[in-house]
């Protein structure tokens, strides 16, 4: 199961990120989506969070994303660590708002 929340930015990220790390996450299992893959990268990195990589989604599904639209993306990477397609697709709307999704696992 998922802890997901929806933050404005990158300073409410922190915040969160830290809660998330006081209730027992790692940072190892927290992720970080934007709807720019730049920022996001950035933001994660700022913030010492993780981005889906291919590990999590697998070879064949990265090499499908360099011809594919950024949404089909991130719902595929959201999916690849344990959301639903329904929560998926709820999830990149929120990222189309220009807001940051958070992801936590244990």
């Amino acid at each position: 199961m998922a802890t997901v929340l929806t933050v404005e930015n990158a300073v409410h990220a922190k915040r969160e990120i830290e809660g998330l790390e006081a209730q027992g996450f790692s940072r190892d299992n927290i992720y970080v989506f934007a709807h720019g893959k730049e920022r996001e990268k950035d933001i994660a990195d700022a913030l010492d969070a993780e981005v889906v990589g291919a590990g999590e989604k697998g070879l064949f599904k990265s090499m499908k994303h360099v011809a594919s639209k950024r949404g089909d993306e991130l719902r595929d990477e959201m999916q690849s660590i344990g959301l639903s397609k329904t929560e998926a697709d709820e999830y990149e709307e929120v990222l189309d708002t220009g807001k940051l999704v958070i992801v936590a696992k244990k």
